[in-house]
């Protein structure tokens, strides 16, 4: 596994397992993570031992978010069905897509800010799988789906929930204040026979596990949600799909999230208000 990352001044990194080397030092035309995620789904993605420049351990790194901005971020609801049936909803036919503003965002440790208590008093946090797409495509076929993504990253996600349950047609300002999305600090680039199927995606608390489930248990599997996607709208490198929740958990100021995709990565964020 390779993986794409930026420091918190913005250094486009390459890594592996040994540590991390300028992004520059192996594809001397490239300038950001976002010029890399072309090779990254094509599979060409340079090797860190090629570099000249000597490797830095992870430990002795601060990542920032993994690209200065990314492109069209989608939202997957429901899509395991424990967790439909946890919120009272029936399974889709369709994906159940939303889309959240960059905005949205915020760095790898946080914080997430929650809102004044008068617009919402229950917001729940939630631990996705997120793929990153690399290559622009329209109308793509599942069995090419492999060729267009660059990599997968660990996303906490947050929804309002109170608003939510008002009405479902407020889910775009309940999924959108400022805070309410995490990204992983590193894009994982998988090597050759990599499979999603049998990964664990967990909602941590406090330390405490609150959901998990396998990725081989959602109802539209990462190939089936960018080939359905695609062809809605033309996709394009920095494009981002968060794929839905193994099961959400309330959190309060001073709470600890966690995000952990098996064999993907982490992201932690604190929680304040």
């Amino acid at each position: 596994m390779k993986y794409l990352a930026r420091t918190m001044d913005a250094q486009p990194l390459l890594g592996d397992e040994s540590g991390f080397v300028p992004l520059g030092a192996v594809h001397p035309d490239t300038e950001t993570v976002r010029d890399a995620l072309s090779y990254a789904a094509a599979g060409t993605l340079g090797d860190p031992a090629d570099a000249l420049a000597e490797p830095v351990d992870r430990a002795d790194l601060t990542f920032g978010p993994p690209l200065a901005e990314f492109g069209k971020i989608w939202g997957i609801g429901l899509n395991y069905a424990e967790h439909a049936g946890d919120l009272g909803e029936q399974r889709p036919d369709e994906p159940a897509s939303f889309m959240k503003p960059n905005t949205a965002l915020t760095g790898p440790g946080g914080p997430i800010r929650l809102p004044p208590q008068d617009r919402t008093d229950r917001v729940t946090a939630e631990a996705e799988l997120g793929v990153l797409v690399g290559r622009e495509c329209h109308g793509i076929d599942e069995n090419e789906v492999s060729e267009v993504v660059a990599g997968y990253l660990p996303i906490i996600d947050m929804t309002a929930e109170d608003i939510l349950q008002r009405n479902p047609r407020f889910l775009t300002r309940a999924k959108s204040f400022d805070t309410f999305l995490v990204p992983g600090p590193l894009i994982m680039v998988p090597g050759d026979g990599f499979d999603l199927a049998d990964l664990t995606v967990r909602t941590e608390v406090n330390g405490a596990i609150a959901a998990e489930n396998k990725v081989a248990n959602m109802l539209f599997p990462p190939a089936e949600l960018i080939s359905f996607h695609s062809g809605v709208m033309t996709l394009r490198p920095g494009d981002l799909f968060s794929t839905g929740t193994p099961g959400a958990a309330p959190i309060e100021p001073g709470d600890k999230v966690r995000s952990y995709v098996e064999s993907v990565g982490a992201v932690e964020a604190s929680v304040t208000r």
